[in-house]
């Protein structure tokens, strides 16, 4: 990564640049506010570094044209002569934060990692603005997506909180990033956090960040993804999955504006807005008491529920095309024509997985059927592969399917047979995520890794996640940057 460093003090560029390249970052120098914005254009910087005096010109007048050229990228202010008001004046110029001189390394690398850590989030959120401009949509005619798309322009311009509801693969997420890129924080970060992906030992310190020495293990400072998202949009996915003490602690920061990071005792106040989702009904698990009333009443400012796939089958064939484009642009598949027939079986589908189903079913048809049109039988043969619930191909009754005279095999491995398929298949569905395969099933989670260990499908590796990823994958939310910028 380039930092951009301005400042006029030689001895002290030496001193930063030592100290920056000895953590792997790559340096640029300028000493005067000109040599910086040639720099700024030249090396395209992920971060700058700016004294607030140079002879002759200030910081503070240099700041919104380094913003103005190259938006997005935090700016660190540094002075030795600086006032409260200064400091004040640059975060309100945009500056991400302020330091005051001497500097010492821990300051210098903790504000870095941070404000490089706001920068992706921001790119993340340019990237998802990109993604919908470019037809990535909430797809779909229907009475139902009209209903939602209505919810989504009317709260977008508010501040208020939006809980979002629906079943996994129904485009959650998009609605949440569609909430921000229409809002007033769009040019802010679009920051997620998966509660059911997190281990709940770890869930505090991911959205809340850590002080050092607050647990074993931590090392240094860490921002959490509150202080991420600060002047954006936080999207908690799947809150319904948090334990009591992170229910408190939400509760908390949303009546309050102020957050505590992990053994500190400092209130840190953020300006965020709020949006949440989860695939669970929350009064059920409100009268349940796995749930704290008072905060659903806190998130669900404005309800919004994404309607299910097999609720707007009529939608289907819009978002057939949408998905076949969509795999055109981005990995240049030429999906085949789908015959009227093949088309009718998708809308007669009861689609588990939703539209997320959908979509992989379109890439495995582009992958494994590039050139012919693809008929109905072939469709129901890959939804019956992908375990999917609409039966096994034309030609064989339900009986001929299961049982074959030829096959001497006993009847527990028949039946482990069958039962491993529906598990694969289950599991393509749930999108791997095996709290959301035991929803579908119907079943405990434990009774399922067990089933799951037995007959060799997937890690049937059982912690409280619900994630089957091994442990060593699952220290942190997917979507958590590299561990090489733990001030995040």
């Amino acid at each position: 990564m380039t930092i951009l460093l301005i400042d006029d003090e030689g001895n002290l560029r030496r001193m930063l640049r030592a100290l920056l390249e000895s953590e792997g970052y790559v340096v640029v120098e300028a000493s005067n506010g000109a040599e910086g914005l040639r720099q700024l254009a030249e090396h395209r910087p992920e971060a700058v570094l700016l004294d607030l005096v140079f002879p002759g010109e200030s910081g503070l007048d240099l700041l919104p044209r380094l913003l103005e050229r190259a938006p997005g990228t935090p700016v660190i202010m540094m002075s030795g002569e600086a006032s409260l008001g200064d400091a004040m004046e640059a975060t309100r110029r945009g500056a991400f934060h302020f330091l005051e001189k001497p500097l010492t390394p821990e300051a210098v690398l903790v504000t870095l990692r941070g404000a490089l850590e706001v920068g992706r989030a921001r790119d993340l959120t340019r990237a998802l603005q990109e993604e919908m401009g470019a037809g990535n949509q909430l797809v779909g005619e229907s009475a139902e997506m009209e209903r939602c798309r209505e919810v989504i322009r009317r709260a977008a311009p508010s501040e208020a909180r939006v809980l979002i509801t629906g079943e996994s693969g129904t485009g959650k997420e998009l609605a949440a990033s569609a909430l921000h890129a229409l809002s007033p924080r769009a040019g802010g970060p679009f920051v997620r956090v998966n509660s059911a992906a997190i281990p709940r030992e770890l869930v505090e310190s991911e959205m809340f960040g850590h002080e050092r020495g607050a647990f074993t293990g931590a090392t240094q400072r860490r921002r959490g993804r509150f202080e991420m998202a600060h002047r954006g949009t936080l999207f908690l996915d799947e809150v319904g999955d948090l334990g009591p003490e992170a229910q408190a602690k939400l509760l908390r920061a949303l009546e309050t504006g102020t957050i505590q990071r992990v053994g500190g005792s400092e209130s840190i106040q953020v300006d965020v807005r709020v949006v949440a989702a989860t695939n669970r009904d929350l009064r059920e698990e409100t009268a349940a008491g796995r749930f704290r009333e008072d905060l659903l009443f806190r998130l669900e400012v404005v309800p919004l529920r994404m309607p299910a796939l097999r609720e707007r089958p009529g939608d289907i064939p819009d978002l057939l095309e949408h998905a076949r484009e969509r795999l055109r642009q981005r990995q240049g598949l030429s999906s085949p024509e789908w015959s009227p027939g093949a088309v009718q079986v998708l809308r007669e589908h009861p689609w588990p997985g939703n539209v997320r189903e959908l979509m992989n079913l379109v890439e495995r048809v582009a992958i494994l059927l590039p050139d012919a049109e693809v008929d109905a039988d072939e469709v129901r043969a890959l939804l019956s592969a992908g375990g999917g619930r609409s039966g096994p191909p034309p030609g064989f009754g339900w009986g001929e399917a299961v049982f074959r005279v030829s096959d001497p095999r006993p009847l527990r491995d028949r039946l482990d047979d069958h039962e491993r398929s529906l598990l694969e298949g289950a599991l393509l569905a749930a999108e791997g995520n095996v709290a959301e395969m035991a929803r579908l099933l119907q079943t405990d989670r434990g009774n399922l890794y067990r089933r799951m260990r037995r007959l060799g499908v997937g890690p049937g590796d059982e912690d409280d996640t619900g994630d089957p990823s091994p442990p060593s994958a699952r220290t942190r939310a997917p979507d958590t940057p590299s561990p090489s910028t733990p001030e995040n």
